[in-house]
């Protein structure tokens, strides 16, 4: 399942690490076998610590070319195994978001994506602060097990067609560790950091394309629209420079994605966007998604076909019953699948009361995220249990009319303590205002 590197023919002279630092700083282009030192140095731990983060401060002001950007993802994702997934005759298309609050799209694209004849080799690793991630979601359903090892994970999807898995450390691990310094120098909205980053994690899993969703505004790590725009080139570009089908859609997350903020609350969302019903947002992302996905695959040739295709599995329940072989094959309990109300639900459910007549001006989903957390959906330390039951439904959206008290959320919740302090962040993320809004447009650019 290991690849390895082309060794150049040309003997390469080792540079000192103060000159990589000094060549950077001062906007200089690395060379492949330059990129291959670091990439190596960093892995094999060779690299200083405090030089290492000179090297990412460095890119991160004076950033990488293209070519330096497809360099850096081809030496990380040959940092580890590279799974092999040709026995597979079908295509092999897996789906990235680069993290949103109330973001189940994953949750309903991997089974409408198999009920559509496409494989998707899934492989989940870290999320930004208080994002809480797919594996969170569907550890909430009784059994079912994240954890595989790679050749049970090419099993799987020879056999059903997809999985959600836990990402292996074996899988791009030069990438595990300049991420963990990334997190510490601030260095983590870097670009081609990024780009390479996702990339070589995502190619070494098997994957032959990549449909990605680049999250942009006050709920996800990208504030800035231009910038999200950026990593969309820079993702398809570096994409297709190593031969793999790449398409990005920037979308918008300055409100939470959907009605519901949690774990099982989303969850449960989810199923009902499987039976074709749920909140209209979210059917408009799954929709421009799951065509993206089919188009890539090969599986359907025009807009139309892509859009009947997704449409017809979405209503015809056949992605639903994907959804629940996953959740078999990964030991987890179908019934709930079934029967949503087994879901654990919380002791108490209160409204957040409107405090003025207005329209909903703005939302910080970033502040519904960390309340949300703050109730137990997310782990303070990592001893921490997640409480399943507790979360956010209801949401009213940008553009919403409210009256005074009316309820602009229903919050799930066990603890009273836990209550007080997230009801801070809830308040603060809603601001109302006399005239209507115009709503922001969800799909704001498609880059392919």
């Amino acid at each position: 399942m290991s690849s390895k590197r082309n060794i150049p023919t040309r003997r390469f002279v080792k540079p000192t690490y103060e000159f990589l630092i000094e060549k950077k700083r001062d906007g200089g282009e690395f060379s492949q076998e330059e990129i291959r030192y670091i990439v190596d140095s960093t892995l094999d731990g060779e690299m200083p610590q405090h030089q290492l983060a000179a090297l990412a401060m460095a890119i991160y002001f004076s950033g990488m070319s293209a070519q330096e950007t497809a360099d850096l993802t081809e030496e990380m994702m040959l940092s580890g195994e590279v799974i092999d997934l040709s026995h597979i005759a079908k295509p092999k298309i897996d789906k990235y978001s680069t993290g949103g609050v109330g973001d189940k799209t994953a949750l309903v694209l991997v089974p409408l994506a198999m009920a559509s004849g496409v494989v998707v080799p899934m492989m989940c690793g870290v999320e930004h602060d208080c994002i809480i991630n797919t594996l969170e979601k569907l550890a909430s359903i009784p059994g079912f097990k994240s954890n595989q090892t790679n050749e049970h994970f090419a099993q799987q999807l020879a056999k059903i067609g997809g999985a959600i898995v836990v990402q292996t450390p074996d899988l791009a691990p030069a990438d595990a560790r300049l991420y963990a310094l990334r997190k510490e120098t601030g260095t983590i909205p870097s670009l081609p950091l990024i780009t390479g980053s996702v990339l070589s994690k995502k190619l070494a899993e098997g994957s032959e394309g990549l449909v990605i969703d680049v999250k942009w505004g006050n709920g996800s790590f990208i504030k800035e629209l231009e910038q999200a725009k950026q990593l969309a080139r820079s993702m398809t570009r570096v994409g297709r420079s190593m031969k793999r089908r790449c398409v990005a859609l920037v979308t918008d997350m300055n409100q939470p994605l959907g009605d519901t903020v949690g774990t099982s609350l989303e969850v449960k969302e989810a199923i009902k966007l499987l039976k074709g019903e749920g909140p209209e947002d979210m059917k408009e992302l799954v929709l421009k998604l799951g065509m993206e996905i089919v188009r890539l695959a090969g599986v359907a040739g025009s807009t139309l076909s892509a859009k009947q295709t997704v449409q017809r599995h979405l209503t015809d329940g056949s992605a639903l019953e994907k959804l629940k072989d996953l959740i078999r094959a990964q030991g987890g309990d179908t019934s709930y699948i079934d029967h949503p109300e087994k879901f654990p639900q919380a002791r108490h459910i209160r409204k957040l009361p409107a405090p003025k007549r207005g329209y909903v001006h703005t939302i910080n989903a970033a502040m519904i995220a960390r309340g949300v957390h703050l109730l137990g959906a997310g782990k303070e330390h990592a001893h921490d249990k997640i409480d399943y039951a507790v979360g956010v439904s209801e949401i009213r959206k940008v553009g919403t009319q409210v009256k005074q008290g009316e309820p602009l959320m229903m919050i799930h919740y066990n603890d009273e303590a836990k209550l007080e302090q997230a009801l801070e962040f809830f308040k603060s993320a809603y601001r109302l205002a006399p005239k209507r809004p115009t709503p922001p447009p969800l799909i704001v650019e498609r880059v392919a």
